[in-house]
């Protein structure tokens, strides 16, 4: 019997691909939401009475009825719907982050996000007529199940995608969807009270109690800033996030400029709209929506049209065994 070559390599491990480290970011920001999930208040009455039963107002009577019935059904059980809630994210997470169960994991995420976007977000506000682009609108949560589907770890678009978001769809898919969140986007920043002189100031005043007193300032100083020009701002920001859009279909090098300027400006939101998604409140149960357009920025960040793409065993081996 031919002695065991003992010298040959094994399997050696590799650092994640671009596809596998946005997957492990979104898993953190599912873990980060079940921690803030675990917070004193949400264990109350006062979740569901002050926190979900008012997303009701506004909306369909279907789904006005639908919301007031489950902020009653947490508010009797608090205890128990939000440890179940914190476990659920928990879960999310964590089967995100361990390779054999990311699809599964990923599955659970929509099916959650259409639920939280329901009941826990009242639509986004879309419905009811307060969505703003500033304030997190269509919903923080859609985006979690946007990401979800982006991020499937499977290959559509052949060996050499121009962005990571493609490989899950192919190109053909995935350019309409950036153009349908970011012109949506849009169109929020244009509609309702959004297109009155002083609307985006009514919002941008709007402190958070609980918030810290510098971040209230800074609210203070925005609105100030902003003025009775709230409607030459929203077209502003309506025409900024029109070219983002458009720049999916853009030539490389000004799709890399313009998702720059989608990163920046979903920060941006985060910070002086969002107030970092409300979470020195104490009562806020995900970071909003800023993160979240970040991180599918990110996705879609356009590869130098000749870069030397790794061959497609090596892309496998690096994406199996992490």
């Amino acid at each position: 019997m031919p002695a065991q070559d003992c010298t040959s390599p094994g399997p050696t491990w590799r650092p994640p691909d671009e596809r596998r480290v946005l997957q492990l970011v979104l898993a953190t920001v599912w873990l980060f939401d079940a921690v803030l999930q675990l917070q004193p208040v949400m264990f109350t009455r006062q979740f569901g009475k002050t926190m979900i039963a008012p997303l009701a107002r506004g909306n369909p009577s279907a789904v006005a009825h639908s919301i007031t019935w489950v902020s009653g059904v947490i508010t009797r059980h608090s205890v128990a719907t939000d440890a179940a809630f914190a476990s659920v994210q928990i879960l999310i997470g964590l089967g995100i982050a361990w390779r054999p169960t990311v699809k599964a994991a990923l599955a659970v995420s929509i099916a959650w996000a259409g639920l939280v976007w329901w009941f826990g977000e009242g639509l986004g506000g879309v419905a009811s007529g307060v969505a703003h682009t500033v304030t997190g609108a269509p919903g923080a949560v859609l985006i979690y199940a946007l990401l979800a589907v982006l991020l499937w770890p499977v290959d559509r678009a052949g060996p050499h995608p121009p962005f990571t978001a493609a490989r899950a769809v192919g190109e053909r898919v995935a350019r309409p969807i950036w153009v349908l969140v970011w012109g949506g986007l849009a169109f929020f920043a244009l509609s309702g009270a959004n297109r009155s002189a002083e609307g985006l100031r009514t919002v941008l005043a709007q402190s958070v109690p609980g918030e810290p007193g510098w971040l209230a300032t800074l609210d203070r100083h925005a609105a100030d800033l902003v003025g009775e020009r709230g409607l030459t701002v929203s077209i502003a920001l309506a025409v900024v996030l029109g070219a983002i859009a458009l720049s999916v279909y853009m030539p490389w090098r000004a799709a890399r400029v313009m998702t720059a300027v989608a990163v920046v400006l979903a920060v941006g939101i985060w910070v002086v709209g969002e107030n970092f998604g409300q979470v020195f409140s104490g009562s806020a149960t995900d970071p909003n929506s800023g993160p979240l357009l970040a991180l599918l920025a990110v996705a879609f960040w356009r590869r130098h049209p000749e870069a030397d793409t790794a061959p497609s065993s090596r892309r496998v081996l690096t994406s199996e065994t992490v």
